[in-house]
């Protein structure tokens, strides 16, 4: 049950859409949706209109449908785990403690201040019942999602799918270095270089690639970050203006090729796992 009176049921918060038995690789997607429950909407400042312009920012417009369309074209079907709320209601990504660094700028688990920095929910406001309702269990189906992949494969690819936008926003701490078509976000323990060279052969296209800049880092659940070499993982953030008119608006010309790209990605992490190499070797 939730703590939340009147929210989703927890299911309904976010959705495991199963691959291939043989598939070691999920496709995360964990910040395409504008869905807000009404009681979450209720605890937050902004009026209609002003939510409208933070989800054109916040939200990464499109991701899902990329998800979903590189999942139909693969030869080995992925696996995919769809975040079905808004980042504003919790960002799975985070973590839930002072190790966020993005507390700083009001952006942990809990969202107290949007993009640009104004006031998103009061002062003081709670973040738990938010976090036990919508954090949590998220967390936990996700790392089911994981522990599956590693007993059926003996690995599991985690390829976390984001967009950013094309000019830095306010709330970006290390916004200042390049912003190219597509960066890849990596982790010491849990990315390792061959799969970052499969990743920047698959964009090649796209007009340049990029590490860790403007973000970085890779999304592994809590259970098995830095514990575990066989739980592999790279964040995908592509950059709005690529293939979608920003803020908010609908998909351009590129999304076609970003479909192409990020499913030969998937073929490429398929053919390497079940060719008897291991990616974390």
């Amino acid at each position: 049950m939730n703590d939340i009176p009147g929210t989703p049921d927890t299911q309904d918060s976010f959705a495991l859409l199963p691959g291939a038995v043989h598939s070691p690789v999920i496709l995360h997607v964990p910040h395409s949706s504008r869905e807000i429950p009404a009681p979450v909407r209720a605890g937050v400042l902004l009026d209609d209109t002003a939510l409208e312009d933070e989800l054109d920012h916040i939200t990464d417009a499109h991701t899902a449908e990329l998800a979903a369309a590189a999942t139909e074209a693969a030869g080995l079907t992925p696996w995919r785990f769809v975040n079905r709320l808004s980042r504003l209601v919790v960002d799975p990504e985070r973590f839930p403690d002072e190790r966020e660094e993005m507390l700083a700028v009001g952006m942990g688990a809990v969202y107290t201040r949007t993009t640009h920095r104004a006031p998103l929910r009061p002062a003081g406001a709670d973040p738990r019942p938010l976090v036990d309702g919508f954090f949590h269990p998220y967390a936990r189906a996700m790392t089911e999602a994981v522990t599956g992949r590693l007993a059926a494969t003996g690995r599991a690819v985690i390829i976390d799918i984001h967009s950013y936008p094309t000019a830095r926003l306010p709330y970006e701490l290390h916004g200042d270095g390049p912003r190219p078509p597509v960066c890849l976000g990596t982790d010491s323990f849990h990315t390792p270089p061959e799969l970052v060279a499969l990743a920047e052969k698959a964009f090649a296209g796209l007009g340049g690639v990029g590490i860790d800049s403007p973000f970085s880092g890779a999304y592994v659940p809590l259970r098995y970050y830095e514990r575990e070499p066989e739980v592999i993982a790279l964040m995908v953030e592509i950059r709005r203006d690529t293939y979608m008119k920003e803020p908010g608006g609908p998909v351009g010309p590129g999304f076609p090729r970003l479909v192409s790209a990020l499913t030969t990605l998937v073929d490429a992490v398929d053919e390497w796992t079940r060719s008897g190499h291991t990616l974390s070797g």
